[in-house]
């Protein structure tokens, strides 16, 4: 089996926030978005809407800092999941996630992530914008090479320098 992640593309987000919806939904059986393992980010300056959710990072934080390893990887999949039989609660990885994709249910004092739905993303699913998507890994790779390369060919035909720092 390939290893799929979550593609998301903010410029197509409307902000309906049904992904949370669906999620809260199929997870916890309660339409709350705050119990979604994605969340939907407001910047109001900019007009934007940003989903949010775990990168399944290859060399995850949140993995590294787990005092008890209650979070593993499943390599064949390429999925990051936490085992609740083994997390106590302290959320250390909720604090060194860059992508504030950890969340802590205080109810039952666990942490919780997206799961990708055991292969069937519900988030998927139900966006009528396709601003989330389910793709192989190789696909998701190269779909920002293209729009790194589109978006410095503007660049430069606008005439702007480009420099980079290294």
């Amino acid at each position: 089996m390939e290893a799929k992640a979550l593609m998301i593309n903010h410029e197509k987000c409307t902000g309906c926030r049904r992904c949370e919806l669906v999620c809260s939904v199929y997870h916890e059986n309660v339409a709350n978005p705050s119990k979604a393992r994605i969340k939907v980010e407001k910047w109001e300056w900019e007009g934007l809407y940003i989903p949010m959710s775990c990168k399944q990072c290859v060399d995850a934080p949140c993995m590294n800092v787990c005092p008890v390893k209650a979070i593993s990887r499943d390599d064949a999949q390429g999925l990051v999941s936490v085992d609740n039989d083994i997390c106590i609660g302290c959320r250390s990885c909720v604090a060194v996630c860059p992508f504030g994709a950890m969340n802590f249910n205080p109810a039952i004092k666990k942490v919780f992530k997206c799961d990708l739905c055991d292969g069937d993303p519900q988030c998927v699913r139900f966006c009528d914008m396709k601003a989330v998507d389910f793709v192989d890994v190789r696909k998701e790779s190269l779909s920002k090479k293209r729009d790194a390369a589109f978006k410095i060919s503007e660049a430069k035909k606008l005439g702007a320098t480009i420099q980079y720092e290294g």
